[in-house]
């Protein structure tokens, strides 16, 4: 049973954590005279804007979507509009549209109206403001070109044709393209060239593990801020000589790998690092930059998080990320010091009906360090409690210490939390990270019990309510835990998750493309390693599980496809085993529209009642 409670927390209503924000993702204008935000109309995300000097109150609604929403946006250099990118339904075919805040009644512009392609921004120069660069895969879905994009006219030039290896362009401080990243097998090669035209010259060539990363150029065109676990353990940031390819270390942390680079956009210095340790870690390389760390650490308990600046640089919209006050937001203007209060997205949380999240640490049976997080409900004694385990997606990314809405409803509802950053995660070293490769099922599976085994023995967890959840990758390691580990959960929740292996590499997106062998270098390939794909696939040993499932699913998903989640409902229904089945038909990898949102909690919470209290 659960712990004596002196005074559980009220619940919070679903709809408070999972329903559109009020506000959010506020954006200043490069001129500095009007901020852009996303507000709901009806109950879809769209793009508002105001007047700086007027406030948010007097803003005007400027895009009119009324099918999927709006998740983010930009201003143009100068001023002049507001672009976005918007699938359909989900299926991540983004194109590219303008909105023109001087005739906030007018349809937004397609200016990427290619059938089936998905464009992305590359650059918005600085020397070219009326312009875009962007990236379209057009031509063949399987590679992405680089364009020049008149934003007025809608005029493309076609920059660089993809010679079938690049995954990424490049764009100097003028605009111009003059690097790439390219995958060879499983190496990447650093291309670059001494002009905006000509052909490139490769640089330097990394292996998978050395995680390379391009960051920007320098202001006089001599190095590229770059990342690599070259010659070391954890990611480091370096200055890479655009004459001779050599690396030379600007700073490191021995054990995490290197987070976010902030970089001037105004003279391309550096101003500083982040390291994501168990929380983010600052370090400023220059003396304003750490003026304003020293200012804005002041202002507020919560990691800060830099959203967008004047042309000049000396306004900043901050927000802030915190377990029990999400996503606070100010206007900082850098010569005064003053950090003016913008609003909460989400004002009606109730800030102490939430609660906050303690780092983690415990040793694998291989002797790995793992890390996560762990967060419990308020007022209630860590005591025999029933558990939810959260298993994050990727499997190449991390949870971090911040607001997590599914994580605080969960706390709320009377859960214990814990989420693990095991093998295969980001941010700890190339060791950790490719610790992981092939060990899906395996290895990266035994993380997860061995988490489930350490809370019960701390004593906060039942062992006999213990449920597991996520999403993607956590969709599988949820059925893997069923399946290969059918003793350990109660239950689990599967939300958009790979059941076959066979089949899910297969049936990856074109464009991941040039990934397709670092693909089958993490996860095995489907020509020849069929044994291997099979024995870790949920579906094949869907016999063996015991424990109640619920799978949700969007329909138009092109990540995982929705046969992972029929054929795996299918299975269970021919053993007679226990499974609940969710699909949205206007959906993909993920639940974008509120009412989905709400559906699937809904259907989650009962679920997890029902089994676990």
């Amino acid at each position: 049973m659960a712990g004596e409670a002196s005074k559980p927390a009220p619940p919070i209503p679903l709809k408070d954590f999972f329903d559109n924000p009020k506000i959010s993702s506020a954006a200043i204008s490069p001129d500095g005279k009007r901020l852009a935000f996303l507000a709901p109309t009806g109950n879809r995300l769209n793009v508002w804007v105001c007047d700086v000097a007027q406030g948010v109150d007097a803003a005007k609604v400027i895009t009119h979507d009324t099918q999927r929403g709006i998740v983010d946006f930009a201003w143009t250099r100068d001023s002049r509009y507001v672009l976005f990118e918007q699938d359909q339904g989900g299926d991540e075919n983004s194109h590219l549209f303008r909105a023109d805040p001087l005739d906030p009644d007018a349809k937004a512009v397609d200016l990427t109206p290619m059938a089936g392609a998905r464009a992305e921004i590359i650059d918005l120069p600085r020397e070219h403001p009326g312009e875009a660069v962007v990236a379209i895969n057009g031509r063949d879905k399987r590679y992405f070109d680089a364009y020049r994009l008149d934003l007025a006219s809608g005029k493309l030039a076609l920059l660089e044709k993809n010679p079938g290896d690049v995954d990424a362009w490049h764009a100097d401080t003028h605009g111009d393209i003059r690097a790439c990243t390219a995958q060879v097998g499983t190496k990447t090669e650093i291309r670059v060239r001494d002009a905006a035209t000509g052909p490139f010259r490769t640089l330097a060539t990394y292996s998978d593990e050395e995680s390379p990363s391009v960051h920007g150029f320098s202001a006089d065109g001599t190095f590229l801020y770059f990342s690599s676990a070259r010659d070391a353990n954890a990611e480091r940031l370096v200055k890479l000589d655009l004459k001779t390819g050599k690396e030379t270390v600007i700073d490191a942390d021995p054990n995490y790998d290197l987070g976010e680079v902030l970089i001037s956009d105004r003279t391309n210095q550096l101003l500083g690092v982040a390291y994501d340790r168990d929380r983010i870690v600052y370090k400023p390389f220059d003396k304003q930059f750490a003026r304003d760390l020293e200012i804005l650490g002041k202002v507020h308990d919560g990691e800060i998080l830099f959203r967008s600046s004047t042309d000049d640089e000396q306004k900043w919209i901050i927000a802030y990320n915190s377990p029990t006050d999400p996503g606070a937001t100010y206007l900082y203007d850098r010569a005064t010091g003053e950090a003016k209060f913008l609003y909460r997205p989400r004002p009606w949380l109730p800030r102490d009906g939430l609660v906050d999240m303690r780092p983690i640490s415990f040793p694998s049976e291989d002797g790995l360090t793992i890390h996560g997080y762990l967060t419990l409900p308020k007022n209630v004694t860590p005591k025999n409690l029933p558990a939810v385990l959260v298993v994050h997606g990727g499997p190449w990314a991390r949870d971090e210490w911040g607001y997590d809405p599914e994580v605080q409803f969960l706390a709320n509802r009377g859960f214990a939390v814990l989420q693990l950053n095991y093998r295969g995660s980001t941010g700890y070293g190339k060791k950790f990270l490719n610790a992981g490769n092939r060990e899906w099922g395996g290895k990266m599976l035994d993380d997860l019990t061995d988490g489930a085994d350490w809370i019960v023995k701390q004593g906060i967890a039942d062992k006999n309510r213990l449920g597991i959840y996520g999403g993607s990758y956590g969709g599988y390691a949820t059925l893997s835990a069923l399946a290969f580990r059918p003793k350990v959960f109660a239950c689990g929740v599967d939300y958009v998750g790979v059941s076959n292996l066979l089949t899910f590499m297969n049936t990856i997106p074109p464009y991941w493309d040039t990934f397709r062998e670092l693909m089958y270098k993490r996860v095995g390939n489907p020509k020849t390693d069929q044994a291997l794909l099979r024995s870790r696939s949920p579906l094949f040993a869907a016999d063996k599980i015991e424990a109640p499932l619920f799978v949700a699913q969007g329909y138009n998903d092109p990540r995982v496809n929705h046969a992972e989640a029929e054929q795996i409902v299918a299975a269970l229904k021919a053993n007679k085993k226990p499974v609940e089945y969710l699909v949205k038909m206007d959906e993909g990898h993920g639940f974008e529209n509120p009412e989905n949102r709400l559906d699937f909690y809904a259907k989650m919470e009962a679920f997890l009642e029902k089994h676990l209290l």
